[in-house]
Order: structure tokens, then sequence, then C-alpha cells
């Protein structure tokens, strides 16, 4: 059994090649890129060589961490297929316990595997090299090892069974989106410390977190091992029993896969996009066929794209004037949360060839006015989380983050909920699609009142939040805590407010706003 799973894996290893012309030189191109990332990563860890022990372990728990966390999500996001899955094995009869074993055994037989093994044994070596005995640096790495491996199949088997009929690029792009929101903001802390000569603290407390969590332990116990920390008990115990229960939910994997038939495709997500991805509701067709719209009209695209640009024009200003720029670096996240939730507060016009469809087939209120912000909100998140990170790495002082976060999504929040009413109140005439998005449309009606009063509402109800930060600023270390919560109750509070009395106003005035599409 175990030999014909080698072979087998040795097939589809070489086989990779072969196929047509574009996926052949996309495989070589993968593996190249593999193999130089691997050898970059080898030559830094080798490296620690002449670190101390201490820079080691901090450094072997954060990446091991990463690695972990890597294999644990990849197969989910990048949809990676198991040319091995264990229900392909299913029509030849065979024991559930020898061929998860065998398995288990193929799956080392990969260039991931090979490249994470590199990896572990450049770990060993330098472990070695730092007075940790070659016994506990073999067994660590051994465990790191297995423990990434069979966490990525369990990974491809769980997408498999669960995510197979929802698979498609819009929910590869949301699941991108999460890691880009998680991962870029830890990216830009971690690149923002100052080690000179030392570890931060920030980085000490980070790696004794990780490495009590079964991502972190198993790259730890080394580091622990040579340090003589009381904590290398309770890592050796959390590596070890995490990876038994991985094997033993491997093993239970298969033999469910064995016993069980595999569920009928419906083919309901083929060539339906977003509408495959969101809820089969109301809200969710509309937040598809807005998200449809805002990805590939350019009157939308072109608004998107100015925010962040204009947000750092409005900033220069003060520069210019004498203020301090770490001052200035956390002017154009307030600026671009108001406009981001100001965005919205036209949408109906901008969407006048197509409201009459929510009209005429009863969409209730709600339903139009939350779908129609799920676009904004999608769009929104990882650019103030991008912008915020960025913004307190330039002010120098991560204490601001919580005031930072409270007054852009208080902004951001309360212009949703102000433009959820403003859209069905006072919409104006906008560019028609497929228009210049600079054009000017030559009709009655400018829109500057409504314009404005979002904006003005905005900045008024925001008020609270933004005098907390100034105290923040000030040297009121307490006052950015209090930022944040006066910044989210005041921002969620107005949204529902205002969500409730747009869907309200929505449904009275749909006459109205049907004359209104049909006049522009």
């Amino acid at each position: 059994m175990v030999a014909h799973v080698l072979r087998l894996r040795l097939a589809l290893l070489f086989g990779a090649v072969r196929g047509d012309r574009a996926q052949s030189i996309r495989n070589v191109i993968g593996a190249l890129l593999l193999i130089a990332a691997t050898v970059a990563v080898c030559t830094a860890i080798l490296s620690l060589r002449a670190d101390s022990g201490e820079v080691a372990h901090v450094v072997s728990v954060l990446a091991g961490s990463a690695l972990a966390f890597g294999a644990a999500v990849g197969p989910a996001v990048g949809g990676v297929e198991d040319q091995l899955a264990p229900r392909r094995f299913a029509v030849f009869g065979i024991s559930s316990v020898p061929l998860a074993g065998a398995l288990l055994l193929g799956m080392l037989v990969s260039l991931p595997s090979l490249a994470l093994l590199a990896v572990a044994v450049s770990l060993m070596i330098m472990w070695t090299s730092q007075g940790v005995s070659a016994a506990v640096a073999v067994v660590t790495m051994l465990v790191a090892y297995l423990s990434c491996l069979v966490v990525s199949r369990l990974s491809m088997a769980v997408a498999a069974r669960f995510g197979r009929d929802r698979r498609s690029r819009e929910m590869t792009g949301l699941l991108v989106l999460a890691l880009v929101i998680v991962i870029v903001p830890v990216v830009v802390f971690l690149g923002s410390l100052q080690w000179r000569g030392v570890v931060p603290s920030q980085l000490v407390t980070l790696t004794e977190i990780l490495a009590s969590t079964p991502f972190g332990a198993p790259w730890g116990i080394a580091g622990n091992a040579l340090r003589g920390d009381s904590a290398l008990l309770a890592g050796v115990l959390i590596a070890v029993g995490t990876l038994i229960l991985l094997v033993g939910a491997w093993f239970l994997v298969v033999r469910h896969a064995l016993s069980t038939t595999e569920r009928p495709q419906t083919g309901r997500e083929r060539g339906l996009g977003w509408f495959s991805v969101l809820p089969g509701n109301a809200i969710g067709a509309v937040a598809a066929r807005s998200l449809v719209y805002w990805t590939r009209d350019r009157r939308y695209i072109v608004n998107v794209a100015v925010v962040p640009i204009a947000s750092v024009i409005a900033a220069l200003p003060l520069l210019v004037a004498g203020v301090p720029p770490q001052v200035v670096a956390l002017v154009p996240v307030p600026i671009m949360a108001l406009f981001l939730g100001w965005m919205p507060h036209n949408d109906i016009a901008y969407d006048s060839t197509a409201i009459w469809l929510h009209i005429v087939s009863g969409v209730r209120g709600l339903a139009d006015r939350i779908g129609r912000l799920v676009p904004i909100v999608l769009i929104a998140l990882p650019l103030l989380a991008i912008a915020i990170t960025v913004s307190i790495a330039l002010y120098g002082r991560w204490s601001m983050l919580p005031a930072l976060v409270g007054v852009a999504l208080c902004l951001f929040l309360t212009g949703l909920g102000l433009s959820s009413i403003s859209s069905v109140v006072s919409p104006y005439p906008v560019t028609r699609p497929g228009d210049s998005p600079f054009q000017q449309p030559q009709r009655a009606g400018s829109g500057i009142g409504a314009q404005a009063l979002v904006l003005i509402g905005a900045i008024l109800l925001s008020s609270p939040a933004l005098a907390a930060a100034l105290r923040a600023i000030d040297g009121d270390l307490p006052a950015a805590m209090e930022t944040l919560w006066i910044g989210l109750g005041m921002g969620v509070g107005v949204l529902a407010v205002g969500v409730a009395l747009g869907a309200f106003l929505f449904e009275r005035q749909g006459s109205r706003i049907m004359e209104f599409a049909e006049a522009i």
C-alpha cells in the first residue's frame, strides 16, 4: 500500500510538467519561485547562528507560527486540490487505517514538503550551533515539520468537503481580503519596532503567547530548552498533544471519506460570481448585484481610487503650516474614513438603471439599504486597516492605535448611516453609466446640499471621538481607549438608526424614486 501511494505521488510530482504548455510553464515558474524562497529562508535561518539565543528563539517562534498558520489556511485560500484525496480510493475497498498511514507517508513526497523539510533542517543546524543538544533539536524540528504537513492535509480535506461547492474567484478574493486585513497591520507593526541590539519587549511578549499555542509551541521547544525556561514542559505537552490530535483527526477524516458518499454538486455556483458566494436572500442578492457594479463600473472605481490620494493631498498643507510631521501622519486616515462613509450618499442615482428592479420586485427597504453598503464595507476595511497601521508607524507611538481606530470607525460608520438616509431623501443626477466619470451632467439639481449635510453631519456626530483623540495626542493615554469605545458606540448607533430610517423612507417613497430614476 505504501509503495503504491509513493509511486503515485512521484508520478504526479514528475508529471506536473506535462500537459498543456501554459500549465507546464506555470508549474515550472512556481517551482523555481518556491526553490528561491526556500534558499533565502534557509540562508536567513543559518545566519542566526551568529546571534544570541534570545534572538534565535524569537525569530524561530514567529517564523514557525507563520508557517503553521499558512499551512492551516493556505489550502482554503488558494483552493488547492488534493490529488491524493482519500475519497478517490474508496472504489478499491481499502481499509481506512492502512490508507491513512500510506497517505501520511505519501505527503512527504512533494515540493512544498521538501521545502519545509529544508527549513526544519536549517533550524536544527542553527539550534545545535547555539548549544542545544542534537536529540532535542531533531525531535523539536520533526514534531514541527510533521504538524505542518498533517494540518495542511486536514485543511485540504476540509476545504474539499465544505468549500468545493462554494469555491470561486470571489470567495478566494474574500479570504485574501481577510488575510490582508490581519497580516498587513502585523507586518507594519513588526517592521516599525526598533531592535537596537536587544529584542523589543513587544516581541518577547508576542513570542511567549505564540509559544503557548499549537501554532508556535513546536518551534519554541529548542529555545526554551536552551534558556532553561519553565515553559519547556508546557510547550512539549502542547506540541506533542497537538500532533497526536492532528494525526487522530486525519485517521477519522479518511475513515469518514471511505464510509460516506460524496455530496452531489448543485451547479449553482457556475457562472454566478458573487451571487454564489453571498447568502441566497434579498440582502445577498442586492449586495451581489452592487458588488458587480462596483467592480465593473468605472464611476465607482474612480471614486474609490481618488479617496486615498485626496486624503494625502489634503494633509500636505499642514506640513507647510508648521504642524509636526508625526501629527500630520495621523490626518489622512480620518479624511479617508470620512469620504469612504460619504461615498454611498447618492447610490440610488448611480444605480438608476436598476433601482426599478428593487421596487417592482417588492424588495424590503432594509434589504436594499444593507445590501448596498456591502461593497463599500469590503473596500473600506482593507484600505483603513493599511492606512491606520502605516499612519501609526509614522507617528511612532502604537499607544495611539485605539484612538485612531475609534476616530476612523466613527467617521466611517456615521457617514454610512447618514448616506443611507440621504440617498433616499435627496438623490441628485450623476454621470450616466458608460460616460466619463469626470463629466458633469447638465441637469437641474446639483446635490450640494445633500453632500454637505452628510459630510458635516458625520463630522459633528464624531466630534466626541475627535475630542477624546486630541486629548490622547496631548499625552492622556487612557483617552485612547476612551476614543475607541466612543467612536465604536456612536458609529454603530448612527449606522443602525440611519439604515432603519432609510429603509422606512425607501418603502414609503418608492414611486418618487422611480420618477427620479426615469428623469435622469
